[in-house]
């Protein structure tokens, strides 16, 4: 019998498979020919046959990945529904109500969304996080990746037992579908609000792919979640708070009598094309060094009121409960969805210059403030390339005339290297720090002096 019900298992599995790749009806036409009756992985298939084999040869392990899943909770419904109701509980049918809810792995149906709307180029690109207890990360990873393949998204995704953090595009039908699911799956009822996902222009190909993965940290400060826990966070400002606060902050700075510290805990290679009016925007490379940052500069923070922000909030709820640890700071605040939200509220307001994303549009724009420069030239840009030798994988701003003279790396170590490599023509790549890593601090000791401090500055 269980062996019977494995294979039934495994059966709908590749029913609901082979159906999600359905073109529907009224797209065939549009999608290649009134033939077309499947499409995966880039192919059009009009026969069953066609896409049957294809499904069977390609995708094996996510069929087995989805009829295990269905078999776990099947027995899970099957365990709860036969034995005695817990306490508390006023049918048999809810035995998880002393933990955290049961992972649900239903997809959405797509029947009524035509390819060309499901797949259109024109879209959004999502970002969100959702701090919450996840008893088996495995599976909420498996019903991620199922999940974005069926609606066609890229991007990244993180799944840990504390939560679940991600950044995902796709058509705006796709994304919109996939805010849906999200919000009725049973396991951040009540905590994953409509407000906590980011929008902005862009779709599937600001990705090369997609990437869905179990990790100790949905994001990656390197201190285990159990020392230092997401529930020991700052005080969380709305956007409108946050615009207040800065905006008492910079005259009070103005005027020398500022106690406040407005830090931002993004990599500085974000904060320099850029950040709000008046911040601390430390020198580090990773979060996973910030830490540290704080831990060499603690008498910075002595006493101070600090005013904390990142780009979509997830770096700022790790990295206050980490500052306040210290138990250094009179307070610590936090700007509630990030830069991002603050945008969509004041696109003008006292954040300047650019917005670094980790896609392949690298940033998004809300006002002209130009405040970063050419590498080579000093001419005033802000827009990121990667570095064009093989070995390094660095950001480098370099302006178009310094691109037609030549001048595509991150520094001159890498652009001789460069040469040597394309001569070479070998086709090795090759990762190793270059000049521009060896010469930066991996922990900048901040030299201000008290002076400074007090004036808030």
């Amino acid at each position: 019998a269980l062996v019977t019900g494995r294979a039934c298992g495994a059966f709908q599995a590749f029913s609901q498979f082979v159906k999600a790749k359905e073109v529907p009806a009224a797209a065939r036409c549009s999608a290649g020919g009134e033939g077309v009756r499947w499409r995966c992985c880039r192919q059009a298939f009009e026969e069953l046959s066609g896409i049957h084999r294809h499904v069977a040869l390609q995708h094996a392990g996510d069929i087995g990945q989805q009829a295990g899943l269905a078999a776990k909770q099947a027995a899970a419904e099957v365990s709860s529904s036969s034995g005695p109701a817990p306490a508390g509980s006023a049918d048999g049918l809810h035995g998880c109500s002393h933990g955290s809810p049961e992972i649900s792995c239903v997809l959405p149906d797509t029947s009524h969304v035509s390819y060309d709307d499901l797949t259109s180029k024109v879209g959004e690109v999502l970002l969100y996080y959702c701090y919450c207890e996840v008893k088996d990360p495995e599976k909420l990873c498996a019903w991620q990746k199922a999940l974005c393949q069926h609606l066609h998204l890229t991007g990244k995704v993180r799944v840990a037992s504390e939560g679940i953090n991600g950044t995902v595009g796709g058509s705006k039908v796709a994304a919109n579908l996939y805010i849906q699911v999200m919000l009725s799956q049973p396991l951040f009822k009540g905590i994953l609000r409509q407000e906590d996902f980011k929008s902005s222009a862009g779709g599937a190909h600001c990705f090369p792919d997609l990437r869905v993965g179990v990790f100790k940290e949905i994001v990656p400060m390197g201190i285990d979640p159990k020392i230092v826990s997401y529930k020991e966070t700052g005080i969380h400002l709305s956007p409108q708070e946050f615009h207040r606060e800065v905006e008492q902050y910079l005259s009070q700075a103005n005027q020398g009598q500022s106690n406040t510290i407005l830090l931002d805990c993004r990599n500085f290679y974000e904060s320099k094309i850029g950040h709000f009016q008046g911040c601390l925007a430390p020198d580090i490379r990773k979060f996973s060094y910030f830490p540290s940052y704080i831990d060499e500069n603690l008498e910075l923070f002595k006493d101070k009121r600090v005013l904390m922000y990142c780009t979509g909030g997830i770096r700022c709820e790790r990295g206050s409960a980490y500052l306040r640890s210290k138990a250094v700071c009179r307070e610590v605040y936090q700007l509630k969805g990030g830069i991002h939200k603050y945008l969509e509220e004041f696109p003008d307001g006292f954040y300047r210059g650019k917005l670094f994303v980790f896609d392949d549009r690298y940033a998004i724009c809300s006002n002209e403030d130009i405040i970063s420069a050419c590498r080579y030239c000093g001419t005033l840009w802000d827009q990121y390339k990667l570095c064009s030798s093989q070995h390094c994988r660095q950001l480098v701003l370099t302006c178009p005339s310094c691109c037609n003279k030549g001048l595509t790396a991150c520094c001159p170590v890498c652009q001789e290297k460069e040469l040597k490599v394309t001569s070479r023509a070998s086709g090795q790549t090759l990762k190793e720090e270059c000049e521009c890593t060896r010469r930066r601090p991996r922990v900048p000791i901040e030299r201000v002096s008290q002076r400074m401090l007090d004036a808030g500055k």
